[in-house]
């Protein structure tokens, strides 16, 4: 039987403050890009990115403990650095690809690292591996688009 352990709180407030990150700076990337599939791609994983948020919010409170309520300091400079990047890039769609898959490389370490958690509670190993599942599959469409630019 699993325990709820503060590592574990801990380790979750950490992935759902970078899941805020990637849903704010999903939403950054939509209101820099100028293509239209770019847009509505970058809008679609903030929304996508919000829910994986609510997700883990609620599995935090489960177990009784306090969820982060925004995200990093360093999400918010990851940020206003894609912001300069866009200003000054001549292909900043191409610029903004390779920072999303920068930033999904990094998410799918930090959600390896809470899944090799041996005292992980069931709900939450289910709800890390589908998050983990989708991220994959995001980073490969990435990829795929940062290829056709």
């Amino acid at each position: 039987m699993s325990t709820y352990t503060a590592t574990i709180s801990n380790k979750l407030n950490n992935l759902l403050e970078k899941t805020k990150d990637a849903e704010k700076g999903f939403k950054t990337a939509s209101e820099n890009t100028n293509n239209t599939y770019l847009k509505q791609y970058f809008e679609r994983k903030s929304k996508e990115r919000y829910q994986f948020g609510y997700e883990l919010n609620n599995e935090v409170r489960l177990f009784g403990e306090r969820p982060k309520k925004s995200g990093s300091v360093t999400g918010a400079a990851h940020r206003t650095w894609m912001d300069i990047k866009a200003l000054f890039s001549g292909n900043n769609d191409e610029a903004m690809l390779e920072e999303a898959i920068s930033g999904e490389r990094a998410t799918l370490q930090e959600y390896n690292n809470v899944l090799n958690e041996t005292s992980l509670p069931i709900s939450t190993h289910s709800i890390l591996l589908k998050q983990k599942d989708i991220i994959e599959s995001d980073l490969k469409t990435i990829k795929t688009l940062e290829d056709l630019q």
